[in-house]
């Protein structure tokens, strides 16, 4: 109302009647966009800094793995030993390695707030689709530390997926490519295959099996008949999924730009095995 007083009197000094119209028009504009930001203001505040993103993501991504390590009823020591690997992975100083131990801590309890922290993680990171992704990616790593799927597991992987906007076949389609890229981390494509007949360090190293390019395929997200164009595609998609720097610029922790990096290697290595193997 206060826009359109305004504007009335100014619009009357210069123009008249016209004038007044007029600035009755601009004012009614400014009281709108005054209302709009007043109730963005007073719905969230001012939002979260940058560092309070990151740090929310950071406890919440260690909260939400110990709750699915306790699915099962029991964190068994492979899952305890990943939890481990990760803080080792991020290089985290000591005070950083008991925030993240602490969380897990609390993940593990009955009250744990898992929905309620799942929101917290969406809404902090907004339409950054990837960000939210790699969350995911993450708790399904955690759930396949033992190298198998419980269907607790499964369920709490179901609730996550939900609460950050993924649907039922997009978690079942990460988790085929998660089983895939487990599977071919303990085959040595996580360090690249060595072609049949190749020396390497005075010794000979066997060529990749025909499961070994299954995983690599499966990792991918294509089909073996897939040609060169639709490969390249996936490839070029997941990369850009999980390119470290995009990521931290979009709110991913910097301890956890390690993480991001190995992954990438990990699609890198798979389509390397997959390039040479349809010899495109």
């Amino acid at each position: 109302m206060l826009g359109k007083l305004l504007g009335i009197l100014f619009g009357s000094m210069i123009g008249n009647i016209p004038g007044a119209i007029i600035g009755c028009f601009i004012g009614h504009q400014f009281d709108k966009a005054r209302r709009s930001q007043q109730g963005f203001q007073s719905a969230f505040g001012t939002g979260p800094s940058q560092a309070e993103r990151q740090t929310e993501f950071f406890q919440a991504a260690y909260a939400v793995m110990g709750h699915v390590a306790k699915a099962k009823g029991q964190v068994t020591k492979e899952e305890i030993q990943l939890a481990s690997v990760m803080m080792d992975r991020m290089n985290l100083t000591g005070e950083q390695k008991k925030i993240a131990q602490e969380a897990f801590r609390q993940g593990k309890e009955s009250s744990f707030p898992l929905e309620d922290t799942l929101r917290k993680v969406r809404f902090s990171a907004g339409r950054r689709r990837d960000l939210l992704q790699f969350f995911l990616e993450l708790q399904i790593s955690a759930a396949f530390a033992d190298g198998s799927l419980h269907p607790s597991e499964i369920n709490v992987l179901q609730v996550v997926a939900s609460e950050l906007g993924f649907t039922a076949q997009y978690l079942q389609q990460r988790l085929r490519m998660q089983e895939a890229a487990f599977r071919f981390q303990q085959g040595g494509g996580f360090g690249g295959y060595q072609h049949q007949g190749q020396q390497s360090g005075g010794q000979w190293q066997q060529g990749p099996t025909a499961s070994q390019l299954d995983d690599a395929y499966e990792l991918l997200g294509v089909d073996k008949s897939a040609d060169a164009k639709t490969i390249k595609r996936a490839h070029r998609k997941l990369m850009n999924e999980h390119h470290p720097d995009k990521l931290v610029a979009k709110g991913l922790p910097p301890e956890m730009m390690e993480v991001a990096k190995q992954k990438a290697q990990e699609i890198q290595s798979a389509y390397d095995l997959v390039k040479k193997n349809k010899g495109f």
